[in-house]
């Protein structure tokens, strides 16, 4: 996972979010240890993602995309996020990560669609992560892991956590549930 963050040095935090609670914590690393960790669901909770006027965005991508791997009945897989402090001269109207690449590299004054900013930064790259700002911090979100299908052993595995974890969100349920459920954790801890 560290290679798909960029700058690598200036991210603050890590998550593999699922939208559950079961084994869904990390012990943090102790101040100022080396050790990169990728925190989890438990790890967020009391924090939001403040997007400013990219929420509605970022809300309609994540059903889109849930959406589709539903359809394709899939399950487990992670929404991926990092988040790093923006710097002065990357804060307000054309300090975004995207714009300014293209202004240096086309010499662009303005984005021409709203929401442009949102497309990924290298689209012909490996990197499927998108970048998007918010008011004070630059994010790195998308999905990963994205090949489990529900087939049977998941759906004993859904009994089995079922009768282990009663009354508690796990990760094996029906991608339908997983994926509303990924929703809804991402619109509460999202401003």
């Amino acid at each position: 996972m560290q290679s798909v963050f960029y700058p690598a040095g200036r991210i603050a935090q890590r998550y593999d979010i699922k939208g559950c609670e079961v084994s869904r914590w990390v012990e943090p690393a102790p101040e100022g240890s080396p050790v990169v960790l990728v925190l989890k669901d438990l790890n967020f909770q009391g924090k939001t993602i403040d997007l400013g006027p990219q929420r509605s965005w970022l809300l309609r991508q994540m059903e889109l995309d849930t959406a589709f791997l539903r359809d394709l009945n899939l399950l487990d897989y992670s929404l991926l996020m990092a988040s790093q402090q923006l710097q002065e001269d990357e804060r307000g109207p054309g300090g975004s990560l995207l714009f300014r690449s293209a202004r240096s590299v086309q010499g662009l004054q303005s984005l021409a669609e709203p929401g442009a900013q949102n497309l990924r930064l290298l689209p012909e790259g490996p990197n499927a992560l998108h970048i998007v700002d918010g008011p004070e911090q630059r994010y790195f979100l998308g999905l990963v892991d994205l090949a489990t299908v529900y087939g049977l052993r998941k759906r004993l595995e859904h009994l089995w956590k079922a009768l282990r974890y009663p009354n508690r969100a796990f990760s094996t349920v029906s991608p339908a549930l997983y994926a509303r459920r990924l929703c809804q954790w991402v619109e509460a801890h999202t401003d």
